[in-house]
């Protein structure tokens, strides 16, 4: 049984800085795809970063690039994302995703995961 568990949200002021974690069970790690998405209020869920399973290729969104990094952690079998320069428009809930079969044109889709957290609340104050 699949099971991420996200944790590092919380509020802080523009420019900040926060870290997002998601504990992974039940997934073999270098077979998955894992992935951030964010939700904020009245507004879509939309993709953030995603880290390949085969070769581990990170990429991330236009509107995070340069502040937001994702990383995972093999071993641990953790992924995370780390965001510096927050925004008021970043203010959002993330959510970490898992897919073992989604190919390189679909990472950036959320109907191509099939395994997702709870989601962590990240509120920017501006």
């Amino acid at each position: 049984q699949v099971q991420l568990v996200e944790s590092g949200g919380g509020l802080v002021q523009a420019g900040d800085s926060l870290r997002l974690s998601c504990a992974a069970s039940g997934v073999t790690f270098t077979r998955y795809a894992l992935a951030w998405f964010r939700q904020a209020p009245g507004k879509e869920r939309e993709f953030v970063a995603v880290v390949s399973q085969r070769h581990g290729s990170r990429f991330v969104a236009d509107s995070v690039k340069g502040r937001f990094t994702i990383s995972k952690d093999n071993a641990k079998n953790t992924v995370t994302l780390q965001m510096d320069n927050l925004k008021p428009e970043d203010t959002a809930v993330y959510y970490c995703a898992a897919s073992g079969t989604v190919i390189s044109s679909q990472m950036r889709s959320q109907s191509a995961y099939a395994y997702w957290g709870q989601g962590t609340q990240v509120t920017v104050s501006s």
